[in-house]
């Protein structure tokens, strides 16, 4: 029974320290917009996800030159999806947000750095 629970406790104290070192990096990034239209819409969820989940910018909307502060609840690759006032959708997929600092916007397409 003792060397039962002596073979436990070092799982144990693994498995308490996953959640923090899954949360290990800073997950903040900013959105800049330097396109020269109106963001309605932006999105970011697990590259693993299916669909995108919900609006970040909720009821906003992001103007040209205007940017935003996010934090991604979890490490690990992102996909990206801003969706513009014409409706034209510009999509970045695969990226790590531990390593990102700032998404940008531009004309041409979606960039991360």
């Amino acid at each position: 029974m003792i060397r039962r629970c002596l073979f436990a406790l070092p799982l144990l104290a693994v498995s308490a320290l996953a959640p923090a070192y899954a949360q290990s990096c800073d997950t903040s990034f900013v959105f800049v917009n330097s396109s020269s239209s109106t963001v309605n819409e932006f999105y970011f969820d697990p590259a693993s996800s299916a669909n995108y989940s919900r609006d970040e910018l909720g009821s906003g909307v992001l103007a040209p030159g205007g940017s935003k502060n996010f934090r991604a609840a979890n490490s690990g690759m992102y996909d990206f999806l801003a969706v513009l006032e014409n409706g034209r959708r510009v999509e970045m997929r695969g990226r790590d947000v531990c390593v990102i600092r700032r998404v940008t916007l531009t004309n041409s397409g979606m960039t991360a750095e």
